[in-house]
């Protein structure tokens, strides 16, 4: 009897500690108020940081972004670029200065908003990521690390709350992941025209006048889809790019606070010198395990353009038109005719380019969010 009255009492003890977390968590949610001004204002200031940031990593290393397109598309059959240094110097010869950044207003069109939903999609996706899971108790919700044990003659709930919650790099990669497919996403129709816009020179048929043209020729001529030519490789190589990017940058200056090698990190901060370093390893690590999916992507992008660029067309020496009828097509078709390497092209000045564009990013990011005000979560 003695040992019923005790199963007994723990029963209702655990029944009465659920009923008032219930209640607790009812009232909690009830008081739940829509988004201050001042939390508006620095979700404001945060999309403004991630826009400059991107405008200002992409601007900076605009020549060298455009040889890479260029490289990755053109016609096999007819090389008019055949490395970083001469083809600099061929756009430099055919199509001026101003040549070495057409398309960059396209680009930056479409980074800015692009680096804003990145960014500020990431710092969103690590606050949650570490939050404690919800538990649902009728018409209410615990936020707890919830831990249900069960017998045949009692129930014992053990709550705990997840405090000071760090982000793993497995967490760091999901969430850098999620970030850039959402960003992709959103702004891709500016990427697949800023792709064909790019490879346009001067002895091609000036086919589309700018990205407002651009967008509406491709929708007329190809339908809506065709501004989706070459997602689905996108959003696999912006997995490990984008998710790798976060995770070894953050993983890196997380292991450099703790550990102070050399004397890197003071006052649990890091110099600008380190910070860019880090963001060089990030980017150099995440372009080369995704580069061969921008490669098809851009290849995929060019299909269907009536009156292409001649380094697309090759000056009429191609042996058959540019024609994939998917990714895996497109893989099998670039490996056959031009060789395994072909899915590199262009990756040698795309190095020169990630290393600064990355290191770039992150730091104008924190730098810019430090004189908003604003407070910067991507550090924790």
């Amino acid at each position: 009897m003695a040992s019923e009255d005790v199963v007994g009492k723990t029963s209702e003890t655990a029944v009465s500690t659920i009923v008032n977390l219930a209640e607790e968590a009812k009232i909690a949610s009830e008081g739940v108020k829509a988004p201050t001004h001042a939390a508006l204002l620095s979700i404001c200031k945060s999309l403004v940081a991630g826009g400059v940031a991107g405008g200002v990593s992409r601007t900076a290393v605009a020549p060298l972004e455009r040889l890479k397109i260029l490289l990755q598309v053109q016609n096999p059959h007819s090389i008019k670029y055949s490395g970083t240094v001469q083809g600099l110097k061929y756009i430099w010869r055919t199509e001026g200065f101003r040549g070495l950044f057409k398309g960059n207003g396209t680009n930056c069109a479409r980074i800015v908003p692009n680096s804003a939903v990145k960014f500020f999609s990431y710092e969103e996706a690590s606050k949650y990521a570490t939050m404690p899971p919800v538990v649902l108790l009728g018409n209410s919700m615990v936020l707890s690390t919830a831990n249900w044990k069960c017998s045949e003659s009692y129930l014992r709930v053990e709550f705990s709350l997840a405090e000071d919650a760090e982000l793993t790099p497995l967490l760091r990669l999901g969430a850098g992941a999620c970030a850039g497919i959402i960003a992709m996403s959103a702004t891709y129709p500016m990427d697949m025209v800023r792709g064909r816009l790019t490879v346009q020179t001067a002895t091609s048929p000036r086919h589309y006048r700018g990205i407002a043209h651009a967008l509406s020729t491709v929708f007329r001529e190809e339908g809506p889809r065709a501004l989706y030519k070459g997602w689905l490789p996108s959003v696999i190589g912006v997995i490990p790019y984008v998710g790798l990017n976060f995770a070894v940058y953050e993983s890196l200056k997380d292991w450099l606070i703790k550990s102070r090698p050399f004397g890197l990190a003071q006052d649990a901060d890091l110099s600008v010198t380190t910070k860019l370093a880090c963001g060089a390893a990030a980017g150099t690590v995440g372009q080369t395990v995704a580069y061969p999916l921008d490669v098809i992507r851009r290849r995929m992008q060019m299909v269907g353009w009536k009156d292409a660029a001649s380094v697309v067309t090759g000056d009429g020496k191609s042996k058959a038109p540019l024609e994939y009828s998917g990714m895996v097509d497109a893989f099998r078709q670039t490996v056959r005719h031009e060789g395994f390497g072909a899915l590199y092209k262009g990756l040698v000045p795309n190095s020169v380019k990630v290393v600064p564009s990355i290191a770039i990013a992150f730091v104008t990011y924190e730098v810019v969010k430090d004189i908003l005000g604003v407070e910067i979560r991507i550090s924790d």
